[in-house]
């Protein structure tokens, strides 16, 4: 007879998570090592409860946003290398709708979390109950349906026997290096607290092993002969390499053949910025040096990138007739994007893989080619230190000098979170990283807010690091709600709040598509006409940090910037440097964009702005390429 063991759907559940682990490459760790949670009376009684049952095998942190919770689980994750995750329980109604933006997030960047809000009762005893939203035409509809096109697995579970398959399927694809994102279990507050005996070898321990699927032997020699027939190859390495760990084999493979290696903002880091072959970011936010050669490339070998918008410039960046693609992907689907050569595998073992059979003087490009990049690149360092430097330490910094003062005191063990605004621009084109994990952009989903919660969840991940985020004021008042959680914590992350009075990088696109930088001040109304072009707003944001218990230092010029910094990073507490930059409507002083983006332009205006936009516009459209 097989033994079993009577609790709740909750207590089941927990237990069973408390039980699973990943391996990879022999390192073995929790699968899901925390869980956050916001209670209301969805989850209370049930996962609440649970949680006190098994406090000693399962950490828990309490959040102010579920929104925020799903970002700081998210950051933890990515800093796990996606081999450790956290999970995310709320109430039903708002507490679970707040999830949406967290779960699509997590999916875009295939970084995982699970997510367990509480949903209606399945008994239905009443009907409808608080805050439960009416369908007239399904009665098994609740506002978790919501997050069904944002999971890579989704469940509810309406009866308790129905938590074992479902458990086992959302670890198998919170384990899956292709498929992970975010799963949901919807648990119905009924089920949750329902009691039911449970087989004992549902809670055994068990090890999820994360794949390297290695190159089929057929794509494999069909790149070996792409990449000998190139002259002038160009790498882009993408957010894979990381997640394979393959920054040491990508910096072999590049410095035995010659070949160049531009970045996505997922993938920079891959190599160190002083690596030779290192041309750094790419694409409409990337350097000149790194469109440049891709816009001569004979053949471009993506590694771990799903070749976005930006980072192809809206699909006018590869200009050279004849352009060919090589895509080393763990995922089909990316494998074989802009019609290339699919090299689907590992990225650590298809970067293996390509050097056994390149290597040792196998292959590598010409002198000159070498001598080319390295030249541009260096005068493009050259802009980097003119955009740093500060000749009057006594003014108010421009951002790009903000990052200059910060670039001079961190090492390789500081990491810098970021994810929207004007931000991402500059640290893309300026950044020099010195670790393969220091530079955390998200620009998958590219969330404002995101920010100050997944720099909690990295600290977690990389306790005795430093942990920076580095926020814009309009960044700042989306989300800064678990600075508490913070401080609660005692986690010692590092904020850099910039204020310019507004939504600085939108602003800067508005005007460029003669949308006239409408609605993109922080500023009062003009008594005028009514346009928000009145004097800057007075928000302290300052002393909003610092009244939600953060410590924060002010800074009003370059010299009190750099101690503040270095001060900062220094403290074992929390810790705001807040610093007024440009206002809005001027620029951030770092170069223009090195490539296009199609944002589309009004086809019809009465407005100059718009229509010299319109004119400039269809220019770019006319140079873009379908590549079949």
């Amino acid at each position: 007879m097989t033994s079993t063991t009577r609790l709740t759907v909750a207590q089941a559940l927990v237990r069973f998570l408390t039980a699973q682990f990943t391996e990879r490459d022999g390192t073995r760790q929790r699968l899901i090592g925390a869980t956050w949670g916001i209670f209301g009376h969805g989850n209370v009684a049930g996962l609440g409860q649970a949680l006190i049952e098994y406090a000693d095998e399962m950490p828990y942190h309490q959040g102010r946003n579920e929104q925020s919770m799903v970002h700081a689980a998210v950051g933890y994750a990515r800093q796990s290398n996606r081999l450790s995750a956290h999970a995310v329980t709320t109430s039903i109604g708002p507490g679970a709708t707040n999830l949406v933006t967290g779960a699509a997030l997590a999916t875009v960047n295939h970084l995982p979390v699970l997510l367990l809000p509480g949903d209606t009762f399945a008994g239905r005893p009443a009907d409808p109950v608080l805050q439960q939203l009416e369908v007239p035409y399904a009665g098994d509809v609740s506002v978790n349906d919501c997050l069904r096109p944002v999971s890579r697995y989704f469940d509810r579970i309406t009866r308790p026997e129905a938590l074992v398959p479902a458990a086992l399927n959302a670890m198998r694809v919170l384990a899956d290096p292709v498929e992970t994102g975010a799963v949901t279990l919807a648990l119905p507050q009924d089920v949750q607290a329902e009691a039911y005996d449970w087989p004992d070898e549902f809670f055994a321990e068990r090890t999820w092993h994360v794949r390297r699927p290695a190159a089929d032997p057929a794509e494999l020699a069909a790149a070996v002969r792409a990449v000998r027939e190139a002259r002038r190859p160009l790498i882009i390495a993408g957010g894979g390499v990381h997640h394979s760990r393959a920054e040491a084999a990508l910096a072999e493979f590049a410095a035995a053949t010659g070949i160049p290696v531009a970045s996505t903002q997922a993938g920079k880091g891959s190599l160190n910025h002083d690596h030779p072959q290192d041309v750094g970011g790419i694409g409409h936010t990337g350097t000149a040096t790194a469109d440049e050669l891709a816009r001569l490339a004979d053949l471009v070998i993506g590694i771990g990138t799903r070749y976005t918008d930006f980072t192809t410039a809206s699909g006018t960046l590869f200009e050279r007739p004849g352009v060919r693609f090589l895509n080393l992907n763990i995922g089909a689907h990316d494998g074989h994007k802009l019609a290339g050569q699919p090299l689907i595998a590992d990225a650590r073992g298809g970067l293996a893989a390509l050097a056994g059979e390149l290597g040792h003087g196998a292959y590598r490009v010409t002198d000159s080619y070498i001598a080319e990049y390295r030249e541009d690149k260096e005068r493009w360092e050259q802009r980097v230190d003119a955009c740093y430097e500060a000749e009057e330490p006594d003014v108010r910094p421009t951002q790009p000098q903000v990052l200059g003062a910060l670039d001079e005191i961190v090492d390789a063990s500081d990491i810098l979170i970021n994810a929207a605004g004007s931000l991402p621009g500059d640290l893309h084109k300026l950044w020099r990283t010195r670790s393969f994990d220091q530079y955390h952009l998200e620009y998958g989903y590219s969330c404002m807010g995101y920010e100050i919660p997944a720099a909690i969840g990295v600290k977690l991940a990389a306790p005795d690091r430093p942990v920076w985020a580095l926020v814009g004021d309009g960044t700042y008042l989306m989300m800064p709600t678990e600075i508490v959680t913070a401080v609660q914590e005692g986690i010692a992350i590092k904020v850099v709040l910039i204020q310019n009075h507004g939504y600085a990088s939108i602003g800067g696109l508005s005007e460029s598509v003669g949308g006239e930088r409408f609605g993109t001040a922080y500023r009062h109304r003009s008594p005028a006409d009514g346009s928000y072009t009145g004097a800057p707003l007075p928000v302290d944001l300052a002393a909003n940090a610092a009244s939600l218990g953060m410590r924060v230092l002010r800074a009003k010029t370059v010299s009190d910037l750099r101690e503040a910094l270095a001060e900062a990073r220094a403290a074992d507490t929390p810790t705001c440097v807040y610093v007024e930059t440009e206002t809005a409507d001027t620029v951030s002083g770092a170069p223009p964009a090195q490539a296009w983006w199609d944002v589309p332009v009004a086809a019809t205006a009465t407005r100059s702005s718009a229509v010299k936009a319109r004119e400039l516009y269809e220019r770019h459209v006319s140079t873009r390429r379908r590549h079949l």
